[in-house]
């Protein structure tokens, strides 16, 4: 594995992480994949050789510096972890392999507020911060999510070719999702579900907001209705 050969990396290999990588993988990008178990990272890599057609394009990867450095730069590092305190214990252990200019964005279900704290204090010492609603679930990571980033423009401009490659597509006339991906055969065409939100917690704000209404809908669903 070569340095400085992916283009993009993920941290976290949890049933989403995994999806997004091979999603990602599918599109015709090379992903650089760690996680904090090792034994873990060698199971993703052994099952995609055995089982899907992108895993070529798949570098798994036990130590976080090499990690790092396998990826071109300036770097874009997605991070797939429990929100709260354990997005910034890995944003820490990051930090020193890190240079000016690399992209840290965190897709998990993160507080706005903490997403705007994270945004300032990375932007201080040089480096880039997109939080990023991701909707659609295991199914969504895999073969379409709705992504919801912000954070400068500057570094969206960076992830956006990803971003709208990986997302949902619809049909920009009616509206309807395009469907029918497969392992190795993403969906070709349409519009892409992936749109600047705008600055540090702007995306995760609309992804509360998004959750909050899909949390509404189900509790309807489920009340019995009056005889």
């Amino acid at each position: 594995m070569s340095t400085n050969s992916a283009d993009i990396g993920l941290i976290g290999l949890a049933v989403m992480g995994q999806n997004l990588a091979l999603n990602i993988a599918d599109h015709g990008y090379t992903i650089s994949v760690y996680n904090r178990n090792p034994e873990k990272t060698r199971d993703f890599i052994a099952h995609c050789k055995d089982n899907e057609p992108a895993a070529e394009r798949l570098q798994g990867f036990e130590d976080l510096a090499t990690f790092v450095l396998s990826i071109k730069r300036p770097r874009k590092i997605v991070l797939l972890v429990k929100a709260g305190s354990a997005t910034d214990v890995t944003i820490n252990a990051l930090i020193p392999f890190l240079e000016e200019g690399d992209i840290i964005i965190d897709g998990g279900n993160a507080l706005w507020t903490d997403t705007i704290r994270r945004e300032k204090e990375l932007r201080a010492k040089g480096l880039e911060f997109i939080g990023s609603g991701v909707s659609g679930g295991e199914t969504g990571a895999r073969f379409g999510p709705s992504l919801m980033p912000s954070g400068t423009r500057k570094a969206w401009s960076s992830l956006e070719p990803i971003w709208r490659d990986i997302a949902a597509k619809v049909d920009p006339r009616t509206g309807n999702p395009i469907e029918g991906g497969t392992p190795g055969k993403p969906v070709q065409g349409g519009f892409a579900c992936a749109e600047y939100i705008g600055p540090d917690g702007a995306g995760h704000y609309v992804k509360m907001v998004h959750n909050g209404i899909e949390y509404i809908d189900m509790q309807l669903i489920c009340e019995p209705t009056g005889s």
